[in-house]
């Protein structure tokens, strides 16, 4: 393949050469070779996915993404700033697919049942993506960040509003059950549950945090 793909490069290059194109609005001749098979930002976004899915995060390198492309690396510039600016156009879109999956969670649904819903889908989505996960962390300081995990947060902020929460406080109670969350989801990946039925101590996690949400209501509220 890399020969047959060497020689096809070459032939090209000849052939522009014939042809006496100019060649000088390239920055490089990857990138031009990219353009000609197609390579597009999503289609990188695709297959560092493929190789972050299979290979964690630290597996993902320019070169392992350019070889499924079937591209040289340099390629990869015209669609994305390096190493890391390809992790973090993952680690947003990564983001963005987490916050909708969790604010589907919550349709049709409302009070307890949205917060055993929502808890429900952050600990599948989390665990069937390990990976992605872990990117959905990673600091990225860019606009498209904060607007791909805004989606969670209003999904949080409205099942809370149920109990009559301000948005203050439905933030403050939000933040202590995605702590929670991402507590039992980290502890079970990393193997650090112990033995017994995880699924019945997932439960028991969100029963505890709705029963210290009723009680500060209740405390709220004052004989």
């Amino acid at each position: 393949m890399i020969v047959y793909r060497s020689l096809m490069e070459l032939l090209f290059q000849v052939c522009l050469s014939i042809l006496d194109i100019d060649l000088s609005g390239f920055k490089t001749y990857d990138r031009l070779m990219a353009r000609k098979r197609g390579l597009d930002h999503e289609a990188v976004i695709v297959a560092g996915f493929s190789i972050l899915d299979r290979n964690g995060v630290d597996g993902v390198t320019l070169r392992a993404v350019a070889d499924l492309l079937d591209v040289q690396s340099p390629s990869l510039y015209s669609h994305v700033a390096g190493l890391q600016g390809l992790l973090d156009d993952l680690a947003i879109a990564a983001t963005q697919v987490f916050g909708t999956t969790l604010r589907d969670s919550a349709v049709g649904v409302a009070g307890d049942d949205a917060v055993r819903s929502f808890a429900s889908s952050y600990r599948r989505w989390a665990t069937a993506h390990p990976a992605r996960y872990e990117l959905t962390l990673r600091s990225v300081d860019r606009p498209q960040r904060r607007r791909a995990g805004i989606g969670a947060v209003e999904t949080m902020d409205a099942i809370l509003a149920h109990y009559g929460l301000d948005t203050r406080e439905a933030h403050r109670v939000g933040r202590s059950l995605r702590a929670s969350l991402h507590g039992f989801v980290s502890l079970q990946a990393a193997d650090a549950l112990g033995r017994g039925d995880h699924d019945a101590s997932f439960e028991a996690l969100v029963d505890l945090f709705l029963d210290g949400l009723r009680g500060r209501l209740v405390a709220r509220s004052g004989p």
